[in-house]
């Protein structure tokens, strides 16, 4: 018999008790719990009297079955990849090693996947993701290295199945854009994007400069999490802001409506402005703009409770001081490093074009790492 599906079968049973141990860390049995009575809630007479209460309770419910399906099915794959393993040795058949290869190779990044959902427990690693863009000093190169970002952010949201919604977006004056502000919708958006938040370095030659000079710029992403904008967890006096209404101008019909009611709020305690110019109306456009000042102070609060708690720590990783460069971006060299993990990745176009979960993924393994030290210390 082919001496590798052994050591196929050796590397299933080696990783059958992490993956036992999935079920644990999700909390498996508690969800199937739940699942029965979300399932109890929606079969309860007048269950869709209260339209808003009950789609949200249909979504958690859907959120709950993918969650337990997406378990069972991993544990399916380990068995049907198991079988595969004693047929090929019952009957000595090579045929179907590179079916095992490719069953092997998919649990695994499964299984990392499912690892890494169950260390985003923080608050809000559930909601949805603001994440804003801001080009630095520079001109067109900042710019334009504010939109390959943008770029990059959107890319990444399609190939996880999120959707982003445009809030808000100024085009540069000769190409790439100033500003932009996105919506990223999906469990665990802002769990998953939370440590993009700081200033990447771009190290490049310039495609604007004749002389094809190396140059650097920088652009700030901000993270914060979609809070409802009836949550109690912040309040917002009506002579805390100043509204202002204007007319929108980012990019025409490609990103947003041209209308005459684009809103900005301005927070006088804090200096925080929000922008909305997605929708048509400007009373809804009002509603996102406190929702997105919401997020911000509470983000706001949150850095000033940990900062006290820590020491005024300065790994900060997971959230990224706003004016921190966290990662530079190396085009001539092929090379992306982050500076608070130390890791270094020789794919730059691969991670341009949204591949960002290695990236991701060390963040949070990090993060959680700092906050077990922490509990300890």
């Amino acid at each position: 018999m082919n001496i590798e599906f052994d050591a196929y079968k050796q590397k299933l049973n080696d990783c059958r008790p992490a993956l036992d141990g999935l079920a644990d860390s999700l909390n498996l049995e508690g969800m199937r719990n739940e699942l029965e009575r979300l399932h109890a809630m929606q079969e309860a007479p007048g269950f869709w009297d209260d339209p808003e209460k009950s789609q949200k309770i249909v979504v958690k419910t859907r959120q709950t079955e993918s969650r337990i399906e997406h378990y069972e099915k991993m544990l399916s794959n380990w068995d049907d990849l198991m079988t595969i393993c004693e047929m090929a040795e019952e009957e000595d058949d090579d045929s179907m090693l590179e079916e095992l290869k490719t069953g092997f190779a998919a649990l695994t990044e499964d299984m990392e996947t499912c690892r890494l959902e169950t260390l985003l427990t923080g608050h809000y690693d559930k909601n949805n993701a603001m994440m804003s863009f801001q080009a630095g000093a520079g001109g067109t190169e900042a710019q334009d290295w504010c939109q390959m970002l943008y770029r990059m952010y959107t890319r990444w949201a399609e190939r996880h199945g999120f959707t982003y919604k445009i809030m808000d977006y100024q085009e540069g004056d000769e190409a790439g854009l100033k500003s932009a502000s996105i919506m990223i919708e999906g469990e665990n958006a802002y769990g998953f994007l939370k440590g993009e938040n700081g200033v990447h370095r771009l190290v490049r030659v310039s495609p604007f400069d004749a002389n094809a000079r190396r140059q650097t710029s920088f652009a700030a992403v901000e993270v914060i999490p979609d809070i409802e904008n009836d949550s109690q967890d912040v309040e917002i006096r009506p002579e805390d802001y100043e509204m202002q209404v204007y007319r929108s101008s980012g990019a025409g019909g490609q990103h947003i409506n041209k209308t005459s009611s684009a809103v900005r709020l301005i927070h006088k305690p804090t200096g925080i402005v929000v922008a909305c110019q997605e929708e048509r109306s400007q009373i809804q456009n009002r509603e996102k703009c406190m929702r997105m000042l919401a997020s911000k102070l509470y983000e706001m609060e949150q850095e000033r409770l940990d900062s006290e708690v820590t020491g005024l720590r300065r790994s900060q990783v997971g959230t990224g001081m706003r004016n921190e460069r966290i990662r530079t971006y190396n085009f001539p060299q092929g090379r992306v490093t982050d500076h608070r993990v130390g890791l270094t990745l020789y794919r730059i176009d691969a991670i341009m074009d949204g591949d960002l979960d290695e990236i991701i993924n060390a963040l949070a393994t990090a993060d959680q790492a700092e906050k077990l030290k922490n509990a300890h210390q």
